[in-house]
């Protein structure tokens, strides 16, 4: 019963599994960056321990099949055991910094740990110490099962805690769907430790990874695959909605930013410098607003900001922000090319009633004007 149980909800999930899989791997144009690389291996590996859950649920029946599935399933269960957290801590990691580098650095103390784990796992394997399987193929918990149980959760409870006190850096809508991750699996590992005849830990991270797909990974059609902000569709329909919700007492502000001389870079030092140097310069950017403040890439070398900043002086603080940001940025000298910007910005009149087209278009004249300007003069 148990087994016809495991292997039906495991189905299910393995089904769900596949139809994120594809959708994300036919809809999805960056799959070579990190963060979609990791979000694609933990669905993948999810299915395949789905599987191996089922292989570990054939008890009984000494001397057919089921002891060659049942031992094989048990073993590779705990060797993926620390698998699926790692990943999810190098995915929030990397949600959190979107920093490649970053994450990447923590990849050697993840693995340090799991080696640790295995080679007592190795140990065990003659000890006992984690599980056993006794002559009626019946699998039994072992007098140290509990540390297999508690690195799933070790590594769930440091991205918790990394996400909460992080929460700052992370967009509000994101930062909901990776606390929300958690939950399925935690409440799997507890129901699962009480009720060791079924699989609810690897079904709970089928329903956190369908949410993260929801709320994260299927916005990944809104963002420039380049640079990894907000693309012009979404820019559009961003600024339907905020001036759709703004007010006397509550607006925002926007910014036009076009890159000066960009074909000279792309000419003198190659298409590829220029591609990092719009990189460099998004994330630049970035750094200059808050985590809850919109960037696009409104095309080429061009982008957009959009602020919930209703006061004039407010806006031009966050203006001289950027101009000390490229400044700073130019004077160390870490790129064989410089960056500097021209910029067009306002405060959104709410007596206006301007549609997000004429305001736009008043914003780009706002830059072109600001192109007039030398460049000395901008970073006074």
């Amino acid at each position: 019963m148990a087994l016809t149980y495991n292997a039906i909800i495991n189905l299910y999930s393995i089904v769900l599994l596949a139809v994120i899989l594809f959708y994300s791997l036919k809809h999805t144009e960056s799959v070579d960056h990190l963060q979609h690389k990791l979000f694609l291996l933990m669905i993948q590996i999810n299915i395949v321990m789905l599987f191996i859950d089922v292989l570990s649920r054939f008890d009984g029946n000494p001397g057919t099949f089921y002891e060659v599935f049942n031992y094989l399933g048990n073993l590779l269960i705990y060797v993926f055991n620390p698998v699926l957290p790692a990943i999810w801590l190098l995915y929030a990691h990397y949600q959190i910094y979107r920093d490649e580098s970053r994450t990447r650095r923590l990849l050697m103390p993840i693995l340090t740990f799991v080696m640790v784990y295995y080679t007592f796992y190795a140990v065990s394997q003659f000890y006992h110490w984690f599980y056993y399987i006794d002559s009626g193929n019946v699998y039994h918990r072992g007098e140290y099962f509990w540390i297999a149980a508690a690195i799933p959760v070790i590594f769930i409870l440091i991205t918790f805690v990394m996400i909460t006190v992080n929460r700052h850096l992370i967009e509000k809508r994101y930062y909901r769907a990776l606390i929300f991750f958690v939950v399925p699996p935690f409440v799997g590992i507890i129901l699962q430790i009480i009720f060791i005849n079924f699989a609810f830990v690897l079904n709970g991270i089928t329903i956190s990874l369908f949410i993260v797909f929801l709320y994260i990974q299927n916005q990944n059609q809104n963002l420039d695959f380049l640079t990894g902000v907000y693309n012009r569709k979404r820019l559009k329909t961003y600024l339907k909605e905020k001036i759709a919700c703004c007010s006397y007492n509550k607006t925002f502000s926007a910014i036009f930013i076009d890159i000066d001389n960009f074909k000279y870079i792309n000419d003198t030092f190659g298409h590829d410098m220029g591609d990092d140097a719009l990189e460099t310069c998004a994330m630049l950017l970035k750094n200059c607003i808050r985590a809850t403040d919109f960037i696009a890439r409104f095309g080429g070398d061009e982008f957009y900001l959009v602020l919930d900043v209703s006061s004039r002086s407010e806006l031009e603080r966050t203006v001289h922000r950027i101009y000390r940001q490229l400044q700073e940025f130019n004077g160390e000298n870490r790129k064989p090319y410089h960056i500097s910007v021209s910029m067009g910005y306002a405060v959104y009149d709410y007596a206006s009633e301007l549609s997000a087209e004429e305001f736009q278009k008043m914003i780009d004249n706002l830059m072109y004007q600001d192109k007039r300007i030398t460049k000395g003069e901008k970073y006074v």
